[in-house]
């Protein structure tokens, strides 16, 4: 396997971006991650989507930090600070929860509770199935666990050609155009900075072609045993989904049907388009605390 590595003067000076990085190798491959606040308390886990990586959650970590939480933001492999596997077929569903279920059991996390968005929600849904014992509860937006049993939105299936045929695949823009807020050109050029070339490109163009369509994709077993988990699933399962988003635009609901934790909560609409986070960050951190206190 062909690895590339992203030179550390790529991520010098990003706006609103000064947390200390932190790596843990798995599999031959070196994750980043975050690891802010007070390394006793009951971790927030927050997993960024496609083709985003922890810059995403910059928003959202010091008020959770300000809150008393220890809160953790990893770098899926192919993403942000962390290692790129140059070859499509290196990548695949089951490898990338196989790497964040290690990661996840080399730090021994416990009672955490997990925000996950887009591509987040499709590893880190797997991961609270997965891994039930270490989690306390869920806050799902704008994603969810396909199984290839339903038909995708027409957006999603524009993004997966738009994603394997494109001659260029602008990044920073591609996240500002899933934003309300129009974001800074230093803020696109963060989201551009893990990739100096086109072969570092790699995951955020394969990775809509990973998600399962079809009822008999390779992750569609692993996704249905998944949400009969959640079937039972009795801890708090909040959603938080944003108003703007033409993809999971109504997926929340399923969520608040199926999920028995789900029941009696406050779920929540905010905002924003799919990239939420940059849109409502504060808000949602302040969200995910109520929820860790018991207040929603």
């Amino acid at each position: 396997m062909q690895i590339l590595r992203t030179p550390d003067e790529r991520f010098d000076a990003l706006p609103d971006f000064g947390f200390t990085p932190r790596y843990l190798e798995v599999d031959g491959l070196r994750i980043h991650y975050l690891d802010e606040g007070d390394g006793d308390a009951a971790p927030v886990l927050l997993l960024h989507g496609e083709p985003s990586w922890s810059y995403l959650y910059r928003f959202m970590v010091p008020p959770l930090v300000a809150a008393g939480h220890r809160v953790l933001a990893p770098d899926l492999v192919g993403f942000g600070r962390s290692d790129k596997p140059a070859s499509p077929g290196d990548y695949s569903y089951a490898a990338q929860v196989g790497w964040m279920t290690a990661w996840l059991e080399r730090l021994d996390l416990h009672a955490v509770t997990l925000f996950c968005q887009d591509w987040g929600s499709l590893v880190g849904l797997r991961l609270a199935a997965e891994q039930s014992d270490r989690f306390a509860a869920v806050v799902l937006s704008n994603g969810g666990l396909p199984t290839g049993d339903q038909r995708m939105p027409g957006a999603f299936r524009l993004w997966q050609r738009f994603a394997a045929h494109s001659p260029v695949f602008p990044i920073g823009r591609i996240v500002a155009s899933g934003t309300g807020r129009r974001l800074t050109r230093a803020e696109r050029r963060a989201y551009d900075a893990p990739y100096p070339a086109r072969d570092f490109k790699t995951a955020p163009r394969v990775f809509p072609s990973l998600v399962p369509t079809t009822p008999d994709d390779p992750a569609a077993e692993a996704n249905r045993a998944a949400w009969q988990i959640f079937g039972r699933w009795t801890k708090p399962f909040l959603t938080c989904f944003s108003t703007g988003d033409p993809i999971t635009r109504g997926g929340d609901r399923m969520w608040q049907e199926h999920v028995p934790g789900a029941r009696g909560l406050a779920h929540q609409r905010v905002l924003g388009g799919h990239f939420v986070q940059e849109d409502q960050g504060p808000q949602l951190a302040g969200i995910v605390d109520a929820l860790v206190r018991g207040r929603l």
